[in-house]
This record gives C-alpha cells, sequence and structure tokens, in this order.
C-alpha cells in the first residue's frame, strides 16, 4: 500500500477536505498558497491516463466540486488543475487557488504553517462544501 492509499485508508493522519467511496480529497502538507490540496484516487494506479474513462470522468467531477468549494473558502481568479509528480506513483490532481500563475510554481518556496492552521483552512473548504 502506498502512501496515499494509507492516508485515504486512515492509517496516516490527513487534513481531509472531502471524500466518498472512490476519491479523496486532503491538504497538501507542502502547500504552494493556502487551499492547496490533493486530490485521489482511492484505488492505486499510478497513472492519471492508466484511469478508465469512466473513473476519470467521476474523478474529474469529484475534483471539480472540491475546486468549487476551495474558490468559496479562498476567493482567487481560478482553481489550478495540476497533474503532476514522479514522487509518490500513485495519481493525484493538485488544487491550487490562483491569484497569479505564480501561485502553481512547483519551483517557489512552500508555506510553511501550523496544524491549528491546516485545520481551520480545512475546516473552511469543507463548509463551502
Amino acid at each position: 500500500m502506498d502512501i496515499f492509499s494509507k492516508i485515504a485508508a486512515g492509517e496516516i493522519p490527513s487534513y481531509k477536505v472531502a471524500e466518498n467511496d472512490e476519491f479523496y480529497a486532503f491538504l497538501d502538507i507542502n502547500p504552494l498558497v493556502k487551499g492547496h490540496t490533493l486530490v485521489i484516487p482511492r484505488r492505486e494506479v499510478d497513472y492519471f491516463f492508466d484511469m478508465a474513462d469512466d473513473e476519470l470522468g467521476r474523478y474529474q467531477q469529484f475534483a471539480k466540486q472540491v475546486a468549487v468549494a476551495i474558490k468559496k473558502a479562498f476567493p482567487c481568479k481560478k482553481v489550478a488543475q495540476v497533474v503532476l509528480g514522479l514522487e509518490v506513483a500513485h495519481a493525484h490532481i493538485h488544487l491550487i487557488p490562483m491569484q497569479t500563475e505564480q501561485d502553481a510554481d512547483f519551483r517557489r518556496e512552500k508555506l510553511k504553517l501550523t496544524e491549528e492552521e491546516f485545520r481551520e483552512i480545512a475546516a473552511k473548504i469543507q463548509a463551502a462544501l
């Protein structure tokens, strides 16, 4: 079981934003901006485009619901959807509130947030769902 599967199963703590039987959304612990959220399928699949079309459609619908809530909780111009990452062999979508494109630049320094800040951010997004 990979680290994201352990997070979705509750074996590793996370700041959960949303979940259903197929997908799980939680705050990135190394966020670019407040509200930076990861969305994963519960099923272990490494490559986004290895997912079946119907599953991929449901994945995008779930991510859209989370993105809409992020935009309500953290007013921004857009919520970026970024699919990248080789460090964890589990498909994942980054949802990042953006005022400018620099907000989604993964080369920039990550925020250092307290546990309380993470809890507040997760609660704010949950309340907007």
